[in-house]
């Protein structure tokens, strides 16, 4: 079973998009992101969390990693059907998949 990084992309950071939050929105905005995490299942290894850039943001940058989760699947085909609905697409940002390799020698 392979693990996959997978980053998502956005127009705007995500410390921008969650700025001051209804507490109320803020929650309503997340069942989406449970829903989806329920349907993962065990493909799910670590639901992740919003990121900021801190060093070495491409000043010209038209997207933004505003967050990471770590998904496992037998095949990318598999990887795919966890992904499919996912609410960061449906919200209009873009999900970018990493293959995690084994590192040689490494224990």
């Amino acid at each position: 079973m392979s693990k996959y990084l997978i980053l998502y992309r956005a127009s705007a950071p995500a410390s921008q998009q969650m700025a001051n939050p209804d507490p109320a929105a803020a929650a309503e905005g997340m069942k989406p992101w449970t829903d989806w995490a329920q349907k993962a299942g065990d493909a799910l290894v670590d639901l992740g969390s919003p990121t900021e850039t801190v060093d070495g943001a491409d000043p010209g940058a038209t997207s933004f990693i505003g967050g990471y989760s770590i998904l496992q699947a037998d095949s990318l085909e598999s990887l795919k059907g966890v992904l499919d609905g996912h609410p960061h697409v449906a919200w209009g940002g873009t999900i970018e998949v990493l293959e995690l390799l084994s590192i040689p020698g490494a224990p």
